[in-house]
């Protein structure tokens, strides 16, 4: 599964700035973005990776963000049966969904969205999967308990730094610097098993470098492991494990 580090996504990097028409199509994106989808006042209902949704207002949609299949389908290669695995940010609850079904014993799924948590409550019991879904609302992994360790934790978090206008912007805006997940990494060391993984999904346009020095002081290795090009971006998945 592994890949050569492709040099465009190697989190030692500084990212480039990007063009002014970069930026453009970006801010544009985003507008719509959160008020046609992050914004929105209604429940919907939506299937996606083989499974059924409720999604509440302010709840990171799995069927307009592509990010959140790509991920699912990928954690449907793993071999999770029996871990313990934490998924931070779970919005509708789809990667936590996906890796019950990969044959987790437990999954804890985290967001600091009231009504992601919800919603990942909702979407446990309407898959079947209540049993072993256990949605929590928590700013990271600060909220949950220290032990017992999970095998793998899990993480598509919010790709670009900015100030988030509300909670719903906090699914695309992590804060100047990447404030508001920068301690994701430490916690997410402490809560690991010896020998376990973090899988994390970030965009192609996220300030890599940024990230990777993040990744870094927290006593991580990241590997490239997958990649996916839409065009105007590309989904780059990363394996970290502890140096």
């Amino acid at each position: 599964m592994e890949k050569r580090l492709d040099e465009r996504f190697d989190l030692s990097r500084p990212s480039p700035p990007y063009g002014v028409v970069r930026r453009l199509l970006r801010d544009a994106i985003h507008f719509f973005s959160y008020h046609f989808i992050l914004a929105r006042q209604s429940t919907r209902r939506a299937r996606a990776a083989g499974f059924r949704f409720v999604v509440r207002p302010t709840v990171f949609h799995p069927r307009f963000f592509l990010t959140s299949e790509y991920f699912a389908h990928f954690i449907d290669r793993l071999d999770l049966k029996g871990k313990a695995v934490a998924e931070v940010g779970t919005g509708s609850g789809i990667l936590s969904l996906a890796a019950a079904r990969a044959g987790a014993e437990r999954v804890v799924a985290i967001d600091i969205n009231p009504n992601a948590a919800l919603s990942a409550a909702d979407n446990a019991r309407l898959n079947g999967l209540a049993d072993r879904v256990f949605p929590v609302c928590s700013n990271l992994l600060s909220g949950v308990a220290p032990r017992p360790l999970f095998d793998v934790i899990l993480s598509s978090p919010p790709s670009f730094a900015g100030e988030p206008r509300d909670v719903a912007d906090r699914a695309w805006h992590a804060g100047p610097g990447y404030r508001d997940i920068a301690a994701l990494f430490a916690q997410a060391r402490e809560r690991l098993k010896p020998g376990g993984r973090v899988y994390l999904l970030l965009s192609s346009d996220s300030d890599l470098g940024r990230l990777g020095q993040l990744i870094a002081d927290a006593g991580f290795h990241a590997q490239l492991i997958d990649e996916r090009s839409i065009l105007i971006e590309s989904f780059v998945l990363y394996e970290l494990m502890a140096d």
